[in-house]
């Protein structure tokens, strides 16, 4: 027998790194609140639940979004991944290793939210998006390379308050280095 509904409350079934998990929300839970404090998928970390930091960033449907602005019951159907789906197994995924390679972090406490965000960077800039520093956007264009410059602009809504951007820019370039060498070597 399905839960009964309310006028304030929905049973929601939300398909998180693959899992899918059934709960009963008030349809003003953030997907956040509903990570952290229902599901107890805690890498995903609050910051300024204003949509500010970056720190709640999950991928959606492969894109990436500040899950505390982001309604639990708005994602029902959608894929979403967390901090906690992106290694393989022990394999860590290949922007983790950069991370930690590189020191990508400090705290650690945005690297979940950062990691995320740059899964999505790659991906959108291996797709030919165009960023606000891109010289050519024509769709035509080649997609440009993936300098310093342009990492840090499609990086910029996730917020470090250790500093560690440094690292963060180099982490992302060497992920992205490494993914198009795997994309260029599964072409050949």
């Amino acid at each position: 027998m399905a839960p009964a509904r309310s006028s304030t409350h929905s049973a929601i079934t939300l398909n998180i790194n693959g899992e899918k998990y059934t709960l009963t929300a008030d349809h003003r839970t953030t997907l956040l609140d509903a990570l952290r404090e229902r599901l107890d998928l805690t890498g995903t970390k609050k910051g300024c639940d204003q949509g500010q930091c970056g720190a709640c960033t999950v991928l959606l449907d492969g894109r990436r979004a500040v899950s505390c602005l982001q309604l639990a019951v708005a994602a029902e159907g959608r894929e979403i991944t967390t901090i906690e789906g992106m290694a393989e197994g022990d394999r860590l995924h290949p922007v983790q290793q950069a991370f930690l390679d590189l020191d990508g972090y400090q705290c650690g406490y945005c690297t979940p939210g950062q990691i995320c965000s740059a899964v999505a960077v790659i991906e959108e800039h291996a797709a030919g998006w165009p960023s606000a520093v891109t010289d050519d956007v024509r769709p035509e264009a080649a997609p440009p390379p993936l300098t310093a410059e342009e990492i840090r602009e499609r990086m910029s809504g996730n917020l470090c308050r250790c500093g560690a951007y440094v690292s963060i820019v180099e982490a992302v370039a060497r992920a992205a280095a490494a993914e198009t060498a795997r994309t260029t070597e599964e072409a050949a």
